[in-house]
């Protein structure tokens, strides 16, 4: 088992000192985690497939499941595609850096293995310090899923990294929370019109605005699984962002929702299972569990998108059997909230009026 460095770091003005050591690992082709501005992720040299390879084993990530090449300067985009559609650049102007990534036609620099074999690449420009300093001093792109093992909540702090990943990886870059707390948006480009293939953290209205025709894909409004031969985006394919827990979702009018809650609870606990209750601030009061959370205001969807990793892991650390999360509006960060729970849940969605 390796022992994983752990350095503190400024998030906003992080030192030169301790990114060059984190930096010498990865020109070395070993594993570094690092804050953005939506989880944590793991990083390795994008062009060494060893290091990439290593990146998979550690995550316990399957090797069809394509990880996303980070970069600071948008003429490494140049490199690692063969055409950056008009469309991209207005993109990259409005959205970069930050939670969009952007699905291309790949060149021939990219190894196979940092793709999943496909002819696509997925890329984006991170919107946080820690992150494009640790890029620009490795010299490199970065490939980098989240900071945990596959299938896990995604991590939102240090501490989840550890939780999971302690003597597998190099090093972790502690950068303190992240603070947008879901994934980046996923869109791919090498359609037309262009395809949402994950939502998060900008949102798809925000998209439309600028580029006027953009589809979702089936996958990223579903109520239950759909099957994805092969998939362009990470987490199009397995289960995802779930806790040991099982986990129930319940959708539809919010009173009904509370309601079919409540007699949820009272059901488990009959049974003597230990029941966590996933809520909001304005419904957290109706509810009797064992452990009883709120993401947040109903009325907040970035509050909501910032506390949902950290909330389902904590669900984990208290032992509950059973996470009951109630539903939030389909709108903004609302979209990816949703998607990350029906994912969660593995579709074990209950629809109530």
């Amino acid at each position: 088992m390796k022992q994983t460095l752990v350095l503190k770091v400024n998030p906003s003005k992080p030192s030169i000192k301790k990114i060059q050591v984190a930096a010498g690992i990865i020109r070395k082709g070993g594993l570094v985690a690092f804050p953005t501005e939506t989880v944590y992720g793991l990083g390795a040299d994008a062009l060494n497939p060893d290091a990439v390879l290593a990146l998979f084993k550690a995550k316990n990530r399957p090797l069809d499941n394509p990880p996303i090449v980070h970069i600071e300067n948008i003429n490494t985009v140049y490199e690692l595609t063969e055409y950056v559609p008009p469309k991209a650049v207005l993109l990259m102007k409005q959205f970069w850096p930050g939670p969009l990534t952007l699905i291309f036609h790949r060149s021939k620099r990219v190894p196979d293995v940092t793709v999943a074999g496909l002819e696509t690449v997925a890329i984006r420009m991170p919107q946080h310090a820690v992150a494009l300093a640790l890029i620009r001093a490795s010299g490199c792109a970065i490939a980098a899923p989240s900071a945990n093992l596959a299938g896990k909540p995604s991590p939102t702090s240090a501490k989840h990294v550890l939780a999971d990943l302690d003597g597998r990886i190099d090093m972790v870059l502690d950068g303190g929370s992240t603070r947008i707390g879901v994934e980046s948006t996923v869109l791919d480009l090498s359609l037309d019109p262009p395809i949402v293939l994950r939502p998060g953290g900008t949102p798809v209205e925000a998209l439309r605005k600028v580029l006027g025709d953009v589809q979702l894909h089936p996958f990223v409004v579903a109520e239950k699984e759909v099957l994805v031969e092969k998939a362009r985006s990470p987490g199009m394919r397995y289960r995802h962002y779930a806790p040991n827990a099982k986990v129930i979702l319940v959708e539809g009018q919010l009173q009904a929702v509370i309601a079919k809650i409540k007699e949820l609870i009272g059901s488990y606990r009959r049974e003597g299972v230990k029941v966590g209750v996933l809520a909001t601030d304005e419904t957290i009061a109706n509810y009797e569990a064992d452990v009883v959370k709120s993401l947040g205001s109903r009325f907040n969807l970035t509050a909501i998108a910032q506390n949902l990793f950290r909330l389902l892991r904590e669900f984990d650390y208290e032992g509950v059997d059973v996470v009951i999360a109630e539903g939030v509006p389909i709108e903004g960060l609302g979209l990816a909230v949703m998607n990350r729970l029906r994912k969660a849940s593995g579709y074990n969605i209950l629809k109530v009026v």
